[in-house]
């Protein structure tokens, strides 16, 4: 069984992720990268690992915010 700690730390990374996704769909047209429907489906899902190890991304998913 899960305890409460652990279902809210639970909760509150699966609304950030939501949240960043949500942000970053909104602003694509803000970013550098291709208009493609699949490439921002791509880019949209991965954001938590992208965000990560990918400077240019980072640089790009701030443009996307920003708004």
């Amino acid at each position: 069984m899960i305890g409460f700690i652990q279902a809210v730390v639970i909760g509150i990374l699966i609304v950030t992720y939501i949240g960043g996704l949500w942000k970053f769909w909104q602003g694509y047209n803000r970013t550098n990268f291709q208009p493609s429907f699949l490439q921002r489906i791509s880019l949209t899902l991965l954001w938590p690992a992208l965000l990560i190890v990918n400077k240019s991304y980072r640089k790009n998913f701030q443009k996307a915010l920003r708004g």
